[in-house]
């Protein structure tokens, strides 16, 4: 199945995806859940999903939608995690994952604009495999690791490169408003019972800047997951966003950033096209 966080008659709700639209959750099912985090939470994906199949599509599945869940406890995203992105950086191969975090204001939804700061013309695309947690996990073992997922979204890591590089820390350029992106829907775990065997491309105004296939992870997501776990308990709703591959705008020659004007598009099959226009603010 595959959800959504939309607009509904002017308030935010969330739905089923189904045949290009999205039947919005019904007065009773918003009362327990008012949001498509709180059924990750209650572990009520599937019950609500059952529920609104053969309901009434009342919202274009291709937006503009909300963020997929619009304030997660958690947003870690992993650095360098493809060996192509690691070497057009020239950082050193590492024993261990590079995690960053995210903050849930930094992002927009399917089609609403990406914002490149007034402060920087370096504004790059990082398209991304996103995981949701679906269970508590603390300490999870690699073997059961892919039990505690939710389900898988995409993800645009908008980074704005010279305020990433300010230090050895990224945050500043990870974190200014509106630019980052994550939708258009959440496909449930079950859809993807292999993740490492999806195609990611990332366009931008159609041309393919970005190509790799999910096996291609240094850190693999089951690793990505022990690891995590080990030092901070992941909680329904978190969202580890896997890293990007090689092709990034800052490592060309010449370098391409985002502008004005600009749409950039993530494609992972089996998940979705997630499109974002580009405006400056």
């Amino acid at each position: 199945m595959k959800f959504a966080s939309c607009e509904h008659e002017g308030r935010a709700t969330w739905g089923l995806v189904q045949d290009g639209g999205i039947v919005p959750v019904d007065a009773a099912t918003a009362g327990r859940f008012p949001t498509l985090f709180d059924a990750i939470a209650a572990g009520a994906l599937a019950e609500a999903g059952a529920a609104l199949q053969g309901g009434k599509a009342a919202v274009d599945a291709d937006g503009p939608l909300l963020p997929l869940i619009a304030d997660p406890g958690k947003i870690l995203c992993i650095g360098l995690n493809y060996e192509m992105h690691r070497q057009e950086t020239g950082r050193a191969e590492s024993a261990q994952p590079t995690v960053f975090t995210r903050f849930g204001s930094s992002q927009v939804g399917h089609n609403q604009p990406m914002v490149k700061p007034k402060e920087s013309d370096k504004f790059d695309y990082e398209g991304e495999l996103a995981v949701i947690i679906g269970k508590r996990g603390r300490r999870v073992s690699e073997g059961d690791a892919l039990g505690i997922i939710a389900g898988y979204s995409c993800f645009n890591d908008g980074s704005v490169r010279d305020w990433q590089r300010h230090t050895s820390q990224f945050t500043p350029g990870k974190n200014f408003a509106a630019s980052g992106a994550f939708g258009p829907c959440l496909v449930t775990a079950d859809e993807i019972p292999d993740p490492t065997r999806l195609s990611l491309y990332t366009r931008l105004n159609g041309n393919v800047m970005q190509e790799t296939t999910t096996d291609h992870m240094i850190f693999d997501i089951p690793r990505l997951i022990a690891y995590i776990s080990t030092w901070t308990e992941l909680l329904p709703g978190d969202v580890i966003a896997t890293g990007t591959p090689g092709g990034v705008g800052a490592a060309r020659d010449p370098q391409v950033f985002m502008k004005p004007g600009d749409v950039v598009e993530v494609d992972i099959s089996g998940v979705g096209v997630l499109r974002n226009p580009i405006v400056e603010g």
